[in-house]
């Protein structure tokens, strides 16, 4: 899959037609739910995985575009799985985008999910424009991985501040 800033709307579908994405979460009911908003979006090809150490698996056998993590499941939970897939010369696929889903929304869960290296964060229950916001983010404004100290994970976004010259009448 590759990427491409300046796409209008039917190359835009064209790049979501042609994800794999990897669905992993312990409920059955999520998963379906999930599956079915990523159908409504164009996503053709869905896998799942019901816990994290099943994930793993796929991410190697498949090597889906992108994984959707739950926060909350059994055996190995999502920031477990992140920290295990964000590992550079241990995971083979370790800059996969992943996105993060969780019912609890809190900002510390929020920041905590940015600083394991997850891609975009959604919050459960989600609805399919959410969903396709944060693909269409992944897929136009991809973010190189960096090693920041025991960091790896998406570059943070960076803030455009548009400013007036300083000679400008207006500049204050």
């Amino acid at each position: 899959m590759r990427s491409v800033v300046n796409i209008n709307a039917k190359q835009a579908e064209f790049l979501i037609n042609q994800l794999t994405v990897l669905v992993v979460d312990d409920s059955q009911f999520m998963r379906n739910l999930v599956r079915g908003l990523l159908a409504t979006i164009g996503v053709k090809k869905v896998h799942e995985a019901a816990d994290g150490i099943a994930a793993l698996e796929m991410i190697r056998e498949i090597k889906p575009d992108i994984v959707m993590i739950d926060w909350e499941m059994p055996l190995l939970n999502g920031p477990e799985l992140v920290r295990i897939v964000r590992s550079p010369g241990v995971f083979p696929t370790p800059d996969i985008p992943i996105i993060m889903m969780s019912g609890n929304v809190e900002r510390s869960r929020v920041y905590e999910a940015t600083r394991l290296g997850v891609n975009e964060f959604l919050c459960k229950p989600m609805s399919a424009k959410a969903l396709l916001e944060r693909l269409i983010s992944i897929l136009l404004k991809p973010r190189a991985n960096i090693r920041m100290g025991q960091y790896y994970g998406p570059a943070p976004r960076q803030t455009v501040i548009k400013s007036k010259p300083l000679d400008s009448p207006s500049a204050v």
